[in-house]
């Protein structure tokens, strides 16, 4: 496997097609879930990919403060089917938290997280905060990542 971190305007055509491809099989279609997945954030985003054999198996966007939220947020990620249960969703979390303190010198993150996933977000140090809401009919909680409480 192999991990990249780019900007929207650094993404190659195929890069960004996969990761779209990607997002929609899982959010819109596994899920059957109907929203606007291009949201206009990335553009303002990192784009973390995992990728095996060249294609995109593992994605997520690390969006801009001020953007979503006052802190960094982390959001869209993915794992494709057939790559689940091999913790890359884990690895590609903690890859980009490590760049988000270390390249981007920032200690805070806030998520959207969908509730059934708050445990696999709280194993790398999100703690839940606020009450849980629906999203888009999907049950959401918001978290929050403080690095210099997790040192």
């Amino acid at each position: 496997m192999k991990y990249i971190i780019k900007r929207f305007e650094e993404l190659t055509v195929d890069e960004l097609y996969e990761s779209l491809k990607l997002r929609t099989k899982i959010f819109c279609v596994e899920q059957n879930c109907v929203y606007q997945d291009v949201d206009g954030r990335d553009k303002k985003s990192y784009h973390l990919m995992c990728l095996d054999n060249g294609r995109v198996v593992g994605y997520l966007r690390i969006i801009d403060k001020g953007i979503t939220y006052e802190e960094i947020c982390i959001g869209r990620v993915v794992v494709d089917t057939e790559h689940r249960g091999k913790d890359i969703g884990s690895e590609m979390l903690k890859r980009a938290m490590n760049f988000i303190r270390n390249e981007l010198k920032e200690n805070t993150i806030r998520i959207s997280a969908q509730e059934h996933l708050a445990k696999f977000y709280g194993d790398v140090g999100f703690n839940p905060v606020g009450k849980n809401y629906l999203e888009d009919g999907i049950p959401h909680i918001e978290m929050f990542y403080d690095a210099s409480c997790n040192d």
